[in-house]
């Protein structure tokens, strides 16, 4: 029960740092709304099962596209002005972080809108009761696990199979030659944002199977998604993929072994976890998991022995 409920959280981890990396890498952003893109898609997951009776399940492709729409428009409306009058990555970093907080309170007045409306409190909110196992494991172990292979597979065919996909490679590599070379960097950049959107939707509307949502649950999540980030390699997809099995394992199994010595009280501070390996990580190997030459490593770990 709990190695499928730390992979669950991984898979949902993987998706959050996948959409971080995508905009760091074509825009230099560091997104801090990331979480709250997530909580987005979970609200957007709560509405259409009180309004709509619709299942969580049902709702992952609406969640995929509403949070598609979300992101390109924080591109188009707060991103792109700034970066057309020349504003630096700091800048452009404190703007996602003001947009976080614009969220955080949108989000959680309308958790009040949608009490009202549906009769029912929307301030917290779970989804557990409402999955079923399938072949013997639990249903959102199932589903995170072919959303996730459904949409690398996806990525996977669009960087390497589409035109767009080379030239999203090639202004993620050099921005600078790929624009004299006619990349359109502003498409580019905008398919980053939207994707980094409805993948962190996705992963939200998923999330309430993992955790109780609240509205400020995004500003929780983002310590894990950018620990997932750095820890598998800033610059790299992939390595999102290997950093959000590392942090979302590590923060979910440690923390609860540790509960069984110290008590149940230390499950809420699971998040040192993840900064406590992300730290170590910086410190041994900045450059994350996916950056590291492991065939050189290993041949000094060789030498060394011998």
């Amino acid at each position: 029960m709990v190695v499928e409920g730390a992979i669950v959280y991984s898979n949902l981890l993987i998706l959050l740092a996948i959409g971080l990396t995508l905009t760091y890498i074509t825009t230099g952003v560091a997104n801090f709304a990331q979480g709250s893109f997530a909580v987005f898609g979970s609200y957007l997951t709560l509405t259409a099962l009180r309004i709509f009776d619709l299942h969580p399940y049902h709702s992952i492709p609406l969640a995929f596209v509403a949070g598609g729409v979300l992101g390109a428009g924080v591109y188009i409306i707060v991103l792109r002005p700034l970066i057309k009058r020349g504003a630096t990555s700091v800048i452009l970093m404190i703007a996602t972080l003001a947009l976080d907080l614009v969220l955080f309170g949108m989000i959680g007045a309308y958790s009040e809108f949608l009490s009202g409306i549906s009769g029912k409190s929307a301030a917290k909110f779970i989804f557990t009761p409402l999955d079923h196992d399938i072949a013997g494991v639990s249903g959102v172990l199932v589903v995170s696990a072919l959303v996730i292979i459904l949409l690398i597979a996806s990525l996977l065919i669009l960087l390497y199979k589409t035109k767009f996909g080379i030239a999203l490679r090639a202004s993620m590599e050099n921005p600078a030659l790929a624009e004299v070379m006619g990349v359109n960097l502003e498409y580019t950049r905008l398919f980053a944002w939207m994707l980094s959107g409805a993948l962190a939707s996705t992963a939200g509307s998923l999330l309430p199977f993992r955790q109780e949502i609240v509205p400020a649950t995004g500003a929780i999540i983002i310590v894990s998604i950018f620990a997932a980030s750095i820890v598998g390699g800033i610059g790299n997809i992939f390595g999102a993929v290997l950093g959000g099995y590392a942090i979302g394992l590590s923060e979910s199994l440690i923390t609860y072994r540790l509960s069984l010595i110290l008590g149940s009280g230390i499950l809420i501070y699971g998040k040192v976890i993840s900064l406590a390996i992300l730290v170590l990580m910086l410190l041994l190997a900045p450059q994350g998991i996916a950056g590291i030459n492991w065939r050189r490593w290993w041949r000094s770990r060789l030498k060394t022995s011998y």
